[in-house]
């Protein structure tokens, strides 16, 4: 019997504990991963920044890395969040007191690109990030963002081949035409641990990607890249690209 999203403990997820076996020290295919979106982003911008930017991390989780990816474009960025410890880690990120030195590796890399470094981190990312706690399978399309991060979520929350398409779906039709997104997954993934917790994954391949964003997307790249960071997976793949024009009216 496969786990759907809805059996896995959610409310159990430990956001320290994920930071400090993912992000306190950077790993070399996070570090290629944000400068392949770093610059995706910035030649879509190369010609000027539209007024009002908004963004969305979809499934945020306890990674800033998206959200700070986002910041010299977007008047606002919201962070969409279902497990509630996660949520309550986000909050604390985006506060007054600044979010923690675990990410400033990360703004590093993307502080080598021009558009990045006139922006102080950390006072942009409290004024402009905002939280709310959504679940990505609940998103119905009414509400459009123009530009979008969606990092190891459809396929890190169910072993459900319906519930990842619809994760896909339901990312893709949350952006504007023309918006930029970046989407991360791991690579045939068999779950993973989180503290004493394990949470379920469907088992996905750059091929699988390629045909559940290929409906949606403009100018799709896709980074398949053969970096084992733990037991149990093959690999990273990152997916960039543009929203098309077929999108779906809610």
């Amino acid at each position: 019997m496969m786990d759907r999203n809805a059996d896995a403990p959610w409310s159990q997820f430990d956001p320290e504990v994920y930071v400090d076996l993912n992000y306190r020290t950077p790993l070399e295919v996070d570090l290629l991963i944000v400068r392949l979106m770093r610059d995706y982003f910035s030649r879509c911008y190369a010609q000027g920044v539209p007024a009002s930017v908004r963004g969305v991390d979809v499934g945020a989780g306890a990674n800033l890395y998206p959200a700070l990816s986002m910041l010299p474009w977007c008047e606002k960025v919201l962070l969409l969040e279902y497990a509630t410890p996660n949520v309550e880690y986000l909050e604390k990120q985006a506060s007054g007191g600044g979010y923690d030195t675990a990410w400033d590796a990360f703004w590093d890399v993307l502080g080598e690109a021009p558009a990045y470094r006139d922006v102080e981190p950390r006072s942009r990312f409290g004024e402009i990030v905002r939280v709310e706690r959504a679940n990505l399978l609940d998103l119905d399309g009414q509400r459009r963002w123009d530009i979008g991060t969606m990092f190891f979520v459809a396929d890190s929350m169910s072993e459900c081949p319906d519930e990842f398409r619809r994760g896909v779906e339901c990312f893709m039709d949350a952006l504007n035409e023309g918006a930029p997104f970046a989407a991360a997954f791991m690579k045939e993934s068999l779950g993973y641990q989180v503290g004493a917790h394990k949470y379920p994954a469907y088992r996905v391949n750059a091929d699988r990607i390629r045909e559940s964003l290929e409906p949606f997307a403009a100018e799709l790249e896709i980074h398949d890249m053969d970096h084992m960071v733990r037991p149990g997976h093959e690999g990273m793949i990152l997916a960039l690209g543009r929203r098309n024009s077929a999108i779906a009216t809610p």
